[in-house]
């Protein structure tokens, strides 16, 4: 390892975005904490992605803040932004600070905050020039000369201080409380937990990565007639008329858990499943993350955050509009979701089940 950092002990793990993209940081957080023993990680992460807190090995702490310069930012009851945490940082005293973003994303503004608490140590990728904000400054390759997974680019991160982990998967591990609720909610709703069922999250946080109801619909439709498992609907509470919409329209015996699963019953759910069908987003991180086959309907809004290490099927339709970084369609057509066949979904989602009864060891990327 690098010095100095081979004598940081006490490290701040920045990732100010969803749960999905922590969950994907979770193997470059892994190769931080076992490269020095006796490490800590805490984590500063959105009023979303702090709560993966009880459930991420590699943390022993959480600060949630919502960061004014991110798009899910909100503005506190008074209007104004909420306040910088910087005596908060200060007063943990952290060795060093891994700024975690996206290629289309400035760590200038973390950097800046990690400075203004003292925080010796701040490492980033970084396209313009950082000067002092960063004392480990990595210039931005992406996405110029190359654009790698999301978990590759964090792993290439840390690795430049001399962190490497040969644990590559990404960390979600529910409770065994989690496992129980999960378990006893499925079984109140007639599903044997312990027998093939396919769990469906038709949300996502950004319009443009949503397939289209109508097709959930008719996806429901055409698993219930042709592989007659249970169907499980999953989703927030903000997405309970959507998933119940979907269940009405498609006018077959699906159950629906929308707003009644915690985080880490989700978790759970999603390891009990035989498949999962998701939008890209958070659940589709947490399902490679407890190993469950998924089926990805994945809008071309950005190409580094396919599911990792699991078996999986990304379906798509390609569009000249690919890789808009837009949370609605700025086409107004959604058409990289809206052109996937709900016959594709099913043959997929077929194709994934077959895969694991013939070898259930194996594991696609």
């Amino acid at each position: 390892m690098t010095a100095p950092w081979h004598r940081a002990r006490r490290i701040l793990c920045v990732r100010l975005d969803s749960l999905g993209d922590v969950l994907m940081c979770t193997p470059a957080m892994r190769a931080l904490r076992e490269a020095v023993p006796g490490r800590t990680l805490t984590l500063l992460g959105s009023p979303s992605g702090a709560p993966a807190l009880p459930f991420v090995p590699e943390l022993d702490d959480a600060i949630a803040w919502s960061a004014p310069w991110t798009k899910s930012a909100k503005p506190a009851a008074s209007g104004a932004a909420a306040p910088a945490p910087i005596a908060t940082l200060a007063a943990r005293g952290f060795d060093a600070a891994v700024i975690f973003t996206t290629y289309t994303q400035s760590a200038l503004p973390a950097a800046l905050l990690c400075q203004l608490a003292g925080i010796p140590l701040r490492l980033a990728h970084c396209r313009e020039n950082p000067y002092d904000l960063l004392s480990d400054w990595v210039p931005d390759p992406e996405p110029a000369t190359l654009v790698r997974h999301e978990v590759q680019r964090q792993l290439a991160l840390v690795q430049r201080v001399g962190c490497r982990s040969a644990g590559l998967g990404l960390s979600f591990v529910p409770r065994p409380a989690d496992v129980t609720a999960a378990r006893a909610r499925l079984a109140a709703a007639g599903v044997d937990p312990d027998r093939p069922w396919i769990l469906l999250h038709p949300g996502a946080s950004a319009a443009s990565r949503r397939y289209p109801a109508a097709h959930w619909a008719h996806v429901l439709r055409l698993l219930a007639q042709e592989l007659q498992l249970p169907l499980v609907l999953t989703g927030s509470a903000e997405e309970s008329e959507l998933v119940d919409g979907i269940q009405f329209a498609s006018a077959v015996p699906a159950i629906s858990l929308a707003g009644r699963l915690a985080l880490g019953e989700l978790g759970a759910a999603l390891r009990l499943a035989a498949v999962a069908v998701t939008n890209n987003t958070g659940p589709a991180h947490m399902a490679a993350a407890v190993g469950t086959p998924v089926v990805d309907l994945y809008a071309l809004t950005n190409p580094q955050h396919t599911p990792w290490n699991v078996r999986s099927r990304v379906l798509f339709h390609d569009v000249p509009c690919r890789f808009c970084y837009k949370s609605t369609c700025p086409e107004g057509h959604q058409a990289c979701l809206a052109g996937i066949e709900p016959r594709r979904v099913v043959d997929a989602v077929r194709a994934l089940l077959d895969a694991a009864r013939a070898t259930p060891a194996a594991v696609a990327t």
